[in-house]
């Protein structure tokens, strides 16, 4: 059953989003772009190499996948453009091929790799 809702997860999220099925899904808090689609994998915002076209420095034909997320955060619900500016954990590779959806409902996408803490903890 894990596996059919992980199939059926990656069936609907990869065509629409790039999906790339980390386990730890924030598509809501950052316009809909999955930040694991940027080369250098940044879930906290662009990595200063920008280009002036707006453009990614490891990937030149690419638009920065923080300036798009930056653009439709502005469009999306309020609810979810004032998460945009939140600090996410580093992404816990352990749950890579997992269940974005499963992982949410039980909270183990909210366990955060040993050593890191954020301020409110």
């Amino acid at each position: 059953m894990v596996q059919l809702l992980a199939t059926i997860e990656h069936a609907v999220k990869k065509p629409v989003w790039g999906c790339t099925m980390c386990g730890q899904c924030v598509l809501h808090k950052t316009g809909l772009t999955c930040p694991m689609t940027c080369p250098k994998n940044l879930r906290n915002g662009p990595c200063g190499g920008v280009r002036e076209d707006g453009n990614c420095e490891v990937e030149p034909d690419m638009p920065c996948v923080w300036v798009k997320a930056q653009d439709r955060s502005e469009k999306m619900p309020r609810t979810w453009r004032e998460q945009f500016d939140d600090l996410r954990p580093p992404v816990d590779n352990r749950l890579q091929g997992t269940s974005s959806w499963k992982n949410l409902l039980t909270g183990r996408d909210k366990q955060v790799p040993a050593g890191w803490q954020s301020d409110e903890e």
